[in-house]
């Protein structure tokens, strides 16, 4: 089920390049229709249903809007706003299209008409860990996210670390996730789409980082299982980013993955500690069949029992950036 947007505006270039970026940029998520006269306007709103119109105060105005689930006016800055529709929530008309589309998102869960469910549609869930810090945990989610985005597939990348290194790779002219997380109730599905953003450059989508240590550090697992389930609806691939311990909040993403990742490089510490993972703590037992050993670094297999293991050679570059893209054309196949 998508969001049925209106459009509503007498720039008929503008709403028609507005209602095609949508159409293509986001098709899972809304359903466009458009409107650029008061007449037209009056009919459409009688014979169909809007979750949300986007509508120029002129014929905001002269509409009867009391079937919309949530009205929003587009302004430029020479309009004013009659009385009438003074209270609507407002969004400014000339931007990139991308913060348009987030912000109509983030409204409508703030209103409350946001619906958790829209998308029947859930991502396979691939969780990224490692028992040793350095190996490569990082690098290697998001060779996997790019990866799955050259296939075709569309990728969010989800970083749980405590201390993000998400600024690393990618802009952080979002708004934080730390947003999010006074939504894990209600709407956080809707919520998340919203301030998500998408990488220009490896076509991955991702959450800016959290805007304090604390912010992450207070979920808990039950928080942390509808924050993941929330982020994996409507998406292809879900690639969870997790810090090294293996606290009760790891643990659950562990249980709720599809697929496990557990990376090891060629030192000494990374292959005992990996030893130690498997001999000494009961989790692996309960995740050993969906366990794949991320040999990362030109490590090569180490006597334990996993299944399977995928060997990444070691890329000799000091640019993290160029390291995830170098090994991104690299075979994932699980």
């Amino acid at each position: 089920m998508k969001i049925k947007l209106l459009i509503a505006s007498g720039d008929t270039d503008y709403a028609e390049h507005l209602s095609n970026t949508l159409a293509k940029k986001y098709a899972d998520t809304y359903k466009v229709s458009i409107c650029s006269q008061a007449e037209r306007l009056d009919n459409l709103l009688a014979a169909n249903k809007y979750d949300i119109a986007l509508l120029e105060p002129g014929l905001a105005a002269q509409a009867d809007l009391s079937s919309i689930q949530l009205p929003i006016l587009l302004m430029d800055d020479s309009e004013s706003i009659i009385e009438i529709i003074s209270s609507f929530q407002k969004i400014p008309k000339y931007q990139r299209i991308s913060s348009i589309a987030g912000t109509i998102l983030e409204n409508y869960a703030e209103s409350g008409k946001g619906i958790n469910s829209f998308t029947a549609t859930k991502a396979r869930i691939t969780a990224v860990w490692s028992p040793s810090g350095g190996s490569g945990k990082t690098t290697v989610a998001l060779a996997l996210a790019a990866h799955k985005v050259s296939g075709g597939k569309q990728a969010v990348y989800l970083s749980l670390e405590s201390f993000s290194s998400t600024p690393v790779y990618f802009p952080e002219n979002g708004k934080s996730i730390s947003k999010a997380f006074e939504k894990l109730e209600a709407n956080i599905q809707v919520h998340l789409m919203g301030i998500r953003q998408q990488d220009s450059g490896s076509g991955i989508f991702y959450f800016c980082s959290p805007e304090n240590y604390d912010d992450m550090n207070i979920l808990t697992a039950n928080d942390t299982e509808m924050l993941v389930n929330a982020c994996a609806a409507g998406i292809d691939e879900l690639i969870i980013d997790l810090p090294g311990q293996c606290d009760r909040r790891v643990q659950e993403v562990l249980h709720l993955a599809d697929t496990v990742l557990i990376i090891c490089d060629p030192s000494s510490t990374s292959q005992t500690k990996l030893k130690q993972f498997i001999d000494q703590h009961n989790v692996f037992s309960q995740i050993q069949p969906k366990t794949i050993l991320i040999n990362n670094k030109g490590a090569k297999t180490v006597d334990v029992n996993i299944n399977k293991a995928i060997e990444l050679p070691l890329v000799k570059s000091t640019d993290p950036i160029a390291v995830y893209k170098t090994l991104s054309g690299c075979n994932f196949d699980y």
